[in-house]
């Protein structure tokens, strides 16, 4: 975790950021949370300056920035309209067998996700006619915010089995408590929370991958992809990782005089648990009412529905896209070049760490949300994450390249004096 100075700084950039939504913002969740995130943020920069009360710090960043707001929220039925429309799509699954009404007549109507996403809606429809405080317990965020800390919790063990496990799970408590205090996860987890669970499921398929269980990572990214297509880059990510992983891997064996085991291939392996998945998910929806399904999710995302998109943010692909035709192709030739290179990059120097897979994949996101014909600024909050929690989350040795441990080798017989292999880094 960081020293007492950069603790310090932090908290007072995320004081400074938490300020700067409640004056300028105008939405009233926003504000809430910048008011009440700044108290937050800023006790916790006090604290962390203290040698006494450095370990209250991050208790008093998590107060401010996410139970108190989150309080007032759900108390006063405050929330962006996603989380209507999540609770809502639930409820036109279990009435129609699909999450996507017929005849959508408002922004509201639409539903941009794909079919998953709808179980996060499940609660609200179970428990909003309940007595007491159940209907609160139902609203999606809460749940969105419990898929995430899971993932997060899983993926931080992941990375440090083996490198540290001598009090692996408290540092990995540490670290998902850091990043759920940051803004770029407590501001969406009080107001939205529709993005939370993909991200931590994009977090928990590059450790998997890292620590080279391929079925298990192409399943992680089928259930990342039956919530938003923002989750295909990380298949590819994954794979090229994987398929780094699979070369280091027979290296090690061929300087250790193992058997190399040449006919297993994690990255297709990885990619057909994926395809599987995905088909399971998404595919039944795609079937029965494509029409809705392609005009919900993929034309009014990107500002070619039959209703305009909210997302207006001024950045570089929907400036182009407002010049008319010409600058709507611009936005979308530039956004396939950016995809172009970045895949390139996968082949020419794949990721060998998962620091390196997480940067790669977060560059091709940012890229992605640039150079969109609509996007939103709250979009950079995802690669902004996964840049972030692999810092914090990597062992110190992340810099070694990914494979599987490999235990104690015997002594490899030569001319000369004998070797002893030397056990591979985890």
């Amino acid at each position: 975790m960081p020293d007492r100075g950069v603790g310090t700084a932090w908290w007072l950039a995320a004081a400074g950021y938490a300020v700067a939504l409640a004056a300028l913002s105008g939405l009233t969740p926003h504000r809430v949370w910048g008011g009440c995130a700044a108290v937050g943020y800023l006790a916790a920069a006090a604290l962390a300056g203290r040698s006494r009360g450095r370990a209250a710090a991050l208790p008093a960043a998590l107060a401010g920035s996410v139970l108190l707001p989150l309080v007032v929220l759900l108390t006063n039925g405050q929330a962006q309209s996603e989380v209507g429309v999540v609770a809502r799509s639930a409820e036109v699954l279990l009435r129609t067998g699909t999450p996507y009404l017929a005849e959508p007549q408002g922004v509201d109507d639409y539903n941009p996700y794909l079919p998953g996403m709808a179980l996060f809606g499940l609660p609200a429809r179970l428990l909003g006619d309940g007595p007491g405080v159940l209907p609160v317990l139902g609203d999606p965020r809460l749940w969105c915010a419990a898929a995430l800390v899971f993932c997060l919790v899983c993926a931080s063990a992941l990375v440090r089995r083996g490198g540290r496990p001598a009090g692996a799970g408290a540092e990995a408590g540490r670290v998902v408590g850091h990043l759920v205090a940051s803004p770029p996860v407590a501001l969406p987890l009080c107001v939205s929370g529709v993005d939370l669970p993909l991200t931590g499921l994009l977090v928990l398929a590059l450790a998997l991958a890292a620590r080279r269980r391929p079925v298990a990572t192409g399943l992680v990214l089928a259930a990342a992809c039956s919530l938003k297509w923002t989750a295909l880059p990380a298949v590819a990510v994954a794979a090229a990782l994987l398929t780094v992983g699979q070369a280091a891997d027979r290296s090690a064996d061929r300087s250790s005089g193992r058997a190399s085991g040449g006919g297993r291939r994690p990255a297709a392996r990885c990619l057909a648990a994926w395809a599987a998945g995905t088909s399971v998910l998404v595919l039944p929806a795609l079937v029965a009412v494509p029409g809705r399904l392609v005009e919900q999710v993929l034309l009014f995302p990107t500002g070619r529905g039959a209703v305009p998109t909210p997302a207006a943010s001024p950045l570089p692909g929907r400036l182009l896209a407002e010049l008319g035709p010409v600058g709507q192709y611009t936005a979308t030739l530039l956004l396939c070049a950016g995809a172009a290179v970045v895949a390139a990059s996968l082949l020419v120097r794949p990721p060998r760490t998962l620091l390196a897979a997480a940067d790669r994949l977060a560059l091709g996101l940012t890229v992605a949300f640039l150079l969109a014909p609509a996007g939103r600024f709250g979009y950079l909050a995802l690669p902004l994450l996964l840049a972030l929690w692999a810092r914090l989350a990597a062992p110190a040795d992340s810099s070694a390249p990914t494979a599987a441990p490999v235990a104690s080798a015997a002594p490899v017989a030569s001319a000369g004096p004998a070797l002893r292999a030397r056990p591979l880094a985890s």
